[in-house]
């Protein structure tokens, strides 16, 4: 802004002093010089005119604008200066992430690894704990068809001793020895007490 100013204030100072020589100059040279010398002077009063104007314009006029176009562009390396960091603390972020990413994929083959042996563990001790289990249900089985045999076996036994007392009472029972025997039996009866 001082420069501006500073600036101005030269343009001003050399417009007056180059128009107060060309008037020191005409009024040495006397009357025929006059009217050149006073269309010299318009023509430095008028550049003078102009250049204020034009000073006018681009700077005092155009401060605002000029002003408001340093905003944005302030504005814009603001944003831009953010946004670089964003994507550098982004870009950070991914390093780190892709650093870790061997380290992470080594843990997790660990831990399945660790998780694979736990489950066929786990799965080996079910199917001895199944095994043990068909293995009592069998023996189970065994004993059972063991005891149904024996009793089958011993009624088969029984029966094949009372149908062998049968046919060997068949024989040997005969009608006399029937009656003998009820004869016997009714006398032991007698004889008891009741």
């Amino acid at each position: 802004m001082k420069l501006r100013q500073a600036i101005f204030s030269s343009l001003v100072v050399s417009g007056a002093s180059a128009f107060l020589a060309s008037a020191a100059r005409a009024a040495e040279k006397g009357g025929a010089g006059s009217s050149a010398a006073q269309t010299e002077i318009f023509k430095w009063i008028n550049f003078a005119i102009v250049v204020a104007a034009i000073y006018w314009y681009l700077v005092i006029n155009r401060r605002a604008w000029f002003r408001g176009n340093a905003e944005k562009i302030g504005s814009a390396i603001t944003n831009a200066t953010a946004a670089k960091a964003e994507a550098d603390r982004q870009l950070k972020d991914a390093e780190q992430r892709l650093a870790r990413l061997a380290q992470e994929v080594r843990g997790r083959r660990e831990e399945a690894q660790r998780e694979g042996v736990t489950e066929a563990e786990r799965i080996r001790a079910l199917a001895k704990s199944d095994a043990g289990k068909i293995a009592l249900a069998a023996r189970a089985e065994i004993e059972a068809a063991e005891r149904a045999a024996r009793i089958e076996l011993k009624a088969l036994a029984a029966k094949l001793a009372v149908d062998g007392a049968e046919s060997l009472l068949t024989k040997q029972l005969t009608p006399q020895n029937q009656d003998a025997l009820i004869a016997g039996f009714v006398t032991s009866l007698q004889g008891s007490p009741n």
